[in-house]
């Protein structure tokens, strides 16, 4: 039985499950991005949920392992939890877990973690991970060790063939903030199978948009990555599904002294009240770098410029 019509679980521990929550077959990692090499790995353990009946599961830790051992690292993440939910849940899995990551996981040996995680407490049919995984303290286990200990405690092991990047390197996490970093979002949008978005609550700004007749709704970035500074065309998915052909701005703000980085989006013929929203911010092409404009009036022609060229793109003419 698969559990496809209930939708997506999410589990949050591995000891003291469920019968209901066990016994799948499960793709293994971090999978921040769900990009196409994640895909594979899942589409491997698919394979077996299908063959063998059982619901389709995805392992995952939350905080980030990177997080976790680098506290002050810079911003990374691909996606929040809820954005990668969904993207799970598209693609039909049935369980998340959602494996904390502290202390105690931490210090787990890779026998200890498919002895005691997987094996006692996921007790799942199957396992899937990509080519180069790596697990356990010192991440000493690997995709053969993993086959190994499989064998020994009971579950069946496959291993999914590494997916080509853009650059001829592999599909990774880091390739894909690569491009984000670089803004080459149709870079980033290849490797996810899907145009990277921001996703975030608006909050008040100061409100000089509306004043020079470009309102924006302003979005923390939390700990998303940071894309290159500048003006992007792009498409905001509003909570009730609607998609709007948007320009975002990414930057300090020099022109007005500002300081903080942030994420602007101004809607494209839309009048709503969004304060409190969470809005899904789609990057689809960067059109300039940030800059710093002699005053308000040069701004405000130049946004007008940007909106334009962001429609050609979005919009394009049957």
């Amino acid at each position: 039985m698969s559990g496809h019509s209930r939708g997506l679980r999410v589990v949050e521990r591995w000891r003291d499950l469920d019968p209901a929550d066990t016994g799948a077959a499960v793709a293994l990692g971090n999978f921040d991005g769900v990009h196409l090499g994640h895909r594979q790995v899942i589409a491997e353990a698919a394979r077996a949920a299908q063959a063998r009946k059982l619901p389709l599961g995805v392992i995952t830790f939350e905080p980030h392992p990177r997080r976790w051992f680098q506290p002050d690292a810079p911003p990374f993440r691909l996606m929040t939890q809820d954005q990668q939910a969904r993207a799970l849940g598209a693609m039909g899995v049935d369980i998340l877990y959602r494996l904390p990551f502290n202390a105690e996981m931490a210090q787990l040996t890779d026998r200890d973690f498919a002895e005691q995680v997987l094996a006692s407490g996921l007790k799942p049919a199957h396992v899937s991970a990509g080519f180069d995984i790596t697990f356990g303290k010192g991440r000493t286990g690997s995709p053969e060790r993993l086959a190994e200990l499989g064998a020994e405690l009971g579950f069946a092991v496959s291993i999914a063939p590494r997916v080509e990047g853009v650059g001829g390197g592999k599909c990774s996490s880091t390739e894909v903030r690569n491009a984000i970093e670089g803004g080459r979002p149709e870079d980033a949008a290849r490797l996810l199978g899907r145009p990277f978005a921001i996703e975030g609550v608006v909050v008040h700004g100061e409100k000089i948009g509306r004043t020079i007749g470009f309102p924006t709704a302003n979005i923390a970035f939390g700990d998303f990555v940071r894309p290159a500074e500048g003006i992007y065309a792009a498409r905001t998915r509003l909570p009730d599904g609607r998609e709007i052909p948007s320009v975002a701005y990414i930057g300090r703000r020099p022109t007005v002294n500002g300081s903080d980085s942030r994420l602007e989006v101004n809607l494209f013929d839309f009048d709503e009240d969004l304060y409190g929203h969470t809005l899904d911010v789609e990057l689809i092409a960067f059109l300039r770098g940030d800059e710093k404009f002699a005053d308000l009036a040069a701004m405000t022609a130049q946004i007008a410029k940007d909106c334009q060229r962001a429609r050609e793109i979005l919009v394009p003419a049957w």
